[in-house]
């Protein structure tokens, strides 16, 4: 046995050992080593195996598999330009805090520098530390080793997570017929992992003395749920799609300043906020923030935190009922007024595919909303579903990858529905790529096309004054024939016209689809704005610009 073909055995043996039950694997030659190890463990039914042909795709399919599952997913590919090409997911996985291990494959150190193809530095370039596996050599004593590092790396990958790990391989790459090594390659007894970590934890419970009765709870993009405590202590809740809260909370912040009875004196901040301008705008004016977060980097993009922890703990606690029940009233006012603008509304806009793709998906299902548009939509105008689990890539809210990472979800979830725009989706048109021996997602996606970039008609490059400039380098029309993109990929589609058609094009998942309908942008922000123009009014208060 060769040493790159002993080391990746080994390390594949430990990650199975570890619980890691999906990986997925660009092909490339300098990680043909890991390449045969696992499509070996796969034919022997120890992990799932998920073949991409493209690195971008399959970081983003790993960590919608970690999402999706909860659980370490890993991603391999060779060396060069191929790992750079995981570096969006990476970034995306850092700063949502899901566990990807990055397992690159690279060249021996002494072709650095030397001109040899596909090398490059490849320490920190995910601008996080690389824990770097030594070269596999034939002698005694490295069994444990790469069982320990790759230990290592699991734990903190369940625990902080992205890790880098970074295997440098020498030729030979193949395995051959040699089965003789000079120590034994064996792990733990009955299968445990070579070392067993318990999780580490620390908590900092803060008590809520300091937050009276007119509190508001923001929930952003978090696993931490609170509800149980708001509830007691009859905190109303807005919460970001993601989350679960008030139906027109992230509206009714965003048509204005609050009248007095709304007004928070106390907001708690759960996880990071950032999709609503509303509200940001109100944290920063809130003389109480309170950031609840598990990490040392609390979200405090303003930097007007007054206090932080990674908990509460409610002792006797007045509890102001008016104060709850006049959000409950403003969000059951505010339901009524976009229910009734909205009939008047031709369909469709993305507003009505938002409310009318939340509504019909099934209990039970899953639910991705990509950034830009869409998951700004369903905030503002949809009926938040705790029987629908609801992902989107917040951390670093870019659009690339979302097809593949909804793809992820569904290989983990189950059946699973993703909206997104038509850039999102051309962004990661490869995502509809699934070889014949591959795992297929059970995944609808609903493409809202308004041919460009919608998002931007809503923000300052959208006003008038600059509209010679705009359709160019923002509007970006393509012109691009989705049914015919999809034919190429063998994937179904279906043009919904009408919401008689868009109901019935969803149904069940069954393999991947798309369900596209074609929208007008031009008149997109005069809509917004005689919403939250209509919402505004209704409650008497001033408003601003949008």
């Amino acid at each position: 046995m060769n040493p790159s073909t002993a080391q990746a055995t080994v390390l594949v043996d430990e990650l199975i050992r570890n619980d890691v039950r999906h990986v997925v694997l660009s092909p490339g030659s300098r990680n043909a080593p890991l390449s045969f190890a696992l499509h070996e463990a796969a034919a022997a039914g120890r992990l799932t195996l998920h073949v991409r042909v493209d690195e971008r795709t399959a970081g983003f399919l790993a960590l919608g598999l970690a999402k999706g599952g909860n659980q370490v997913t890993a991603v391999t590919c060779t060396s060069g330009t191929a790992v750079a090409n995981l570096h969006p997911a990476m970034l995306e996985a850092r700063h949502a805090g899901v566990p990807v291990i990055a397992l690159t494959a690279d060249r021996p150190v002494e072709l650095y520098r030397t001109g040899a193809s596909q090398t490059v530095d490849q320490q920190r370039i995910f601008g996080m530390d690389t824990l770097q596996f030594p070269i596999a050599e034939r002698r005694e004593n490295q069994n444990g080793l790469w069982r320990s590092l790759t230990c290592r790396a699991v734990v903190t990958a369940r625990e902080q997570g992205p890790v880098h790990v970074n295997v440098p391989f020498r030729e030979p790459l193949v395995p051959d017929r040699d089965d003789d090594w000079p120590e034994s390659l064996d792990g733990r007894p009955f299968d445990v992992p070579w070392t067993r970590a318990i999780p580490r934890t620390t908590t900092s419970l803060h008590p809520a003395d300091h937050l009276g009765p007119r509190t508001l709870v923001i929930v952003g993009d978090t696993d931490h749920d609170i509800s149980d405590l708001a509830e007691r202590a009859g905190w109303p809740v807005v919460a970001e799609p993601t989350g679960h809260g008030l139906r027109h909370g992230g509206l009714l912040l965003n048509a204005g300043d609050l009248p007095d009875h709304l007004t928070p004196r106390a907001v708690v901040v759960v996880g990071r906020a950032t999709l609503s301008r509303g509200v940001l705008r109100l944290i920063a004016r809130t003389p109480v923030v309170h950031a609840l977060s598990d990490d040392l980097d609390w979200p405090d993009p303003q930097f007007t935190a007054t206090h932080t922890s990674t908990d509460l703990a409610l002792g006797e606690h007045e509890v102001d009922d008016d104060w709850l029940t006049a959000w409950q009233h403003a969000d059951k006012a505010v339901a009524d007024l976009v229910d009734d603008l909205l009939a008047k509304e031709p369909w469709p806009t993305g507003l009505h595919v938002a409310r009318d793709l939340v509504a019909a998906v099934p209990a039970g299902a899953s639910l991705f909303l990509g950034s830009s548009n869409p998951i700004r939509d369903v905030d503002l105008v949809a009926a938040p579903r705790r029987d629908v689990r609801t992902y989107a890539n917040r951390g670093v809210a870019g659009i690339d990858g979302s097809v593949s990472t909804a793809a992820g979800i569904a290989l983990a979830q189950g059946p699973t529905y993703a909206l997104i725009g038509d850039l999102t989706f051309l962004h990661d048109a490869n995502g509809l790529i699934v070889g014949p021996h591959e795992p297929r997602p059970d995944l609808t996606v609903v493409v809202l096309n308004d041919d460009g970039g919608g998002i931007f008609t809503l923000l300052e490059q959208g006003a008038k004054e600059h509209g010679t400039a705009f359709e160019r380098v923002f509007g970006t029309p393509h012109g691009v024939d989705l049914a015919a993109l999809c034919k190429a990929h063998h994937v179904p589609h279906t043009t919904a016209r009408t919401p008689e058609e868009f109901r019935q094009a969803l149904g069940v998942p069954n393999g991947i689809r798309v369900v596209e309908i074609r929208a007008e942008r031009n008149e997109l922000r005069e809509l917004h704005t005689r919403l939250k123009s209509a919402v505004s009014t209704a409650f008497h208060w001033s408003e601003e610009s949008y």
